[in-house]
């Protein structure tokens, strides 16, 4: 019968106790800063040790996140703490960053690597293409409903992780830049201030419209069991024990088809109650919910009774003993438990001065194992010559046994190398031509496209505007290139594989992608590959590894400073956008969309902060809509130190304004109106 796995979430010692007490098969938790939720306490060298023997000395494994962006200047703090995670015996690390993919296989390759959930993994190519990759378990998005699920479940070997319990992201996860742009605290870095939970308005004045209830799916754990997925994963690494017993408890208890108390799940934390609309595909107003007093008082009555189910320690582990006693030798006890053994000696047994040591006094002290993961199963007396052993003898052997067993079962088997780390020294810088950088143009739809345009080195079409205006693309002089769309869930995969394959008949062959699984079908369609800003480069050796996975040329995070582009070592041409409403957030649940669905809405709307700011939105296909900035990106007129190509990103624009933008890069002004810098000259905390 097939194992399946309930992952809780662990963010400090407390945590801990309370997901593997309560029947956790395995936790994930955050060492260092290199983890996305760096709010937590987490764990240092000492303490993450401590932790993986706790949890390996009770049959619990532990995946260590290392799943944020990285910068240049942390690469060698980086390979150090990969090096502390791998000598601690870590059963797997979860990553984002491909840097963080490299030093794992520069150090320790015999590590398991599960992709995070921040890699936006939501279609079989994607998948597939980090299965060819190595990494041994997908963290699937959490947006994909239960058939899309079993689709890639027939596609990959690959095991599937999937949360079933906790808080929902507005956003694609790894896709939400609105904590960056607005506040220097990047989700993509481990520092998200949870802007979407505050009081954003829709057109038809909902509130809260980018706060979505937390997901519970528990009473779709069989279902989600038959399909072949093996974690079941609990997200909250910021709360409370008794949350994470309260969910394990009841996952567990949904697993073995027992009843399990709905109301302690939700009063423990909830925002307005559950949905599982993502998982049955239902998107829709109901998803939607903020934490109101209510929710935040009703936890009060119950921390105490949840506290019981984590307060005492649990001793998995059965210990057969053997004592032999022999004249004139050290006594000896040997411990087994499982597979392992030891033997350890202690003081030469005595003459008795009334009675020899019984088998009962012997069973006695040798079951006081205290804090050990250990309880005294059988135990076998060898006594041949009548002797006795004072108790504080048979103490010290019950102690330095156990002591050396557990020893023994945390005995780390990795090989790790003590290696630094290398930037690519390959510099790949195209000097601009005529003072000018390459200059490409993004259009939102080919409604805004002017024969201006023409003067541009590239421009960049979406793929359905290219199928629809194909004679009229065909005949322009530029450059073009394909845009996929940013979400491609598995049911529309071939579908845009057709559409590439079409395009490239007239002559088209370079595509833009910001997700992994684009890259795989663009070199399933054959296509040169320009990735985009989704691809969240903001390191040298990330860089070097898309290299090597063939992609041509990559737009850089807009989440790097000026500093860090001028620092980093290029082996590929990359690019920045130098104007453009930047996308601040990718939703699959519609903000705007109320109880009559999608009627009077023509894709384009706005949502209004707290402040009384709006922020256009912009809706693909009815498959996913983007929350843009308010202000528009504009750094033009800024030098751009060691940057290959430059992109002017129009969304919301008119043909006009569009023109207007452009002529004003190409005649070296600035533009009218409101206008920001975004994180160029402001780093990320």
């Amino acid at each position: 019968m097939k194992n399946f796995e309930i992952l809780a979430p662990v963010g400090a010692k407390e945590q801990l106790y309370a997901a593997v007490r309560c029947g956790a098969n395995a936790v994930y938790l955050g060492a260092g800063d290199f983890n996305a939720r760096r709010n937590a306490e987490n764990f240092d060298n000492e303490t993450l040790k401590q932790a993986i023997d706790y949890c390996h000395l009770r049959g619990v494994k532990v995946y260590v996140t290392l799943n944020t962006i990285i910068f240049d200047k942390e690469i060698a703090d980086l390979y150090d703490c990969v090096k502390t995670i791998a000598k601690s015996g870590a059963d797997a690390v979860i990553i984002q960053d491909f840097a963080v993919l490299k030093a794992v296989k520069d150090i320790c390759p015999e590590m398991p690597i599960h992709a995070s959930t921040q890699m936006a993994v939501h279609n079989v190519s994607g998948a597939e293409f980090l299965e060819k990759l190595g990494f041994s378990r997908i963290v699937l998005a959490r947006e994909l409903s239960h058939a899309e699920i079993k689709i890639i479940r027939e596609k990959v070997s690959a095991e599937l992780e999937v949360f079933v319990h906790g808080a929902h992201c507005m956003s694609a996860s790894g896709n939400c830049y609105l904590s960056a742009m607005l506040g220097e605290r990047s989700g993509n870095r481990g520092l998200c201030a949870q802007g979407c939970r505050l009081n954003w308005q829709n057109t038809h004045g909902r509130e809260y419209a980018l706060s979505l209830k937390d997901m519970s799916y528990l009473d779709s754990i069989n279902e989600l069991q038959k399909i072949g997925v093996e974690s079941f994963k609990i997200e909250g690494r910021m709360k409370r024990p008794e949350y994470v017993a309260a969910a394990v408890t009841s996952l567990r208890k949904a697993m073995n088809g027992e009843f399990y108390d709905k109301n302690t799940l939700r009063s423990v934390f909830s925002r307005s109650g559950f949905t599982d609309g993502y998982l049955k595909g239902e998107r829709n107003v109901s998803m939607f919910g903020f934490r109101n007093k209510e929710d935040v008082t009703s936890a009060q009555p119950i921390l105490k009774d949840l506290e019981t189910l984590y307060k005492n320690d649990i001793r998995p582990n059965k210990a057969d003993m053997h004592l032999a006693l022999k004249r004139d030798l050290p006594s000896t006890l040997t411990i087994s438990c499982s597979s392992h053994s030891v033997t350890v000696n202690g003081e030469i047994p005595q003459e008795p001065r009334t009675a020899p040591l019984s088998y009962e006094i012997a069973f006695r002290n040798l079951s006081k194992l205290g804090d050990t993961s250990l309880y005294l199963d059988s135990l076998t007396f060898e006594n041949e010559d009548s002797l006795t052993l004072p108790a504080s003898a048979i103490n010290a052997l019950r102690r330095n046994g156990a002591e050396l067993l557990e020893k023994k079962i945390c005995m780390v088997n990795y090989t790790v190398n003590d290696v630094a780390p290398q930037l690519p020294s390959e510099i790949t810088y195209e000097s601009p031509l005529n003072g000018k950088r390459e200059l490409r143009v993004r259009l939102e739809s080919f409604s805004q496209y002017s024969e201006i345009f023409n003067k541009a080195d590239m421009l960049i079409l979406k793929i359905d505007d290219i199928i629809k205006h194909k004679e009229e693309i065909e005949l322009l002089p530029v450059k073009i290139c394909a845009e996929l769309p940013a979400l491609i869930y598995p049911e529309s995969e071939e579908k845009h594989l057709s559409q590439l394959k079409e395009i490239k008949k007239t002559g088209i062959v370079r595509g833009s992608t910001g997700n992994i699984g684009g890259i795989a079908l663009l070199k399933k369609a054959g296509f040169h590959i320009c990735g985009n800003h989704g691809l969240n480069i903001t390191n040298s050796i990330a860089l070097e590894q898309y290299k090597n996975f063939g992609i041509d040329d990559v737009t850089l995070s807009f989440e790097l400073t000026e500093k860090a582009i001028k620092n980093m070592t290029a082996p590929i041409k990359s690019g920045a956008y130098i104007y453009g409403h930047l996308p601040l957030m990718l939703m699959r649940a519609c903000p705007q969309k109320n109880e009559n669905g999608c009627e009077k809405c023509n894709g384009k709307t706005e949502l209004t902060d707290r402040k009384g700011i709006t922020f256009p939105v912009i809706c693909h296909n009815k498959i996913y809509s983007v929350l843009h900035n308010s202000v528009p990106l504009y750094i033009g007129d800024k030098n751009l130190p060691h940057i290959s190509f430059v992109t002017l990103y129009f969304t919301k624009e008119t043909k006009k304004e569009c023109e207007s933008i452009f002529n004003s890069y190409l005649q070296n002004k600035t533009i009218e109106g409101k206008k920001t810098n975004g994180l160029f000259y402001r780093e990320l905390l």
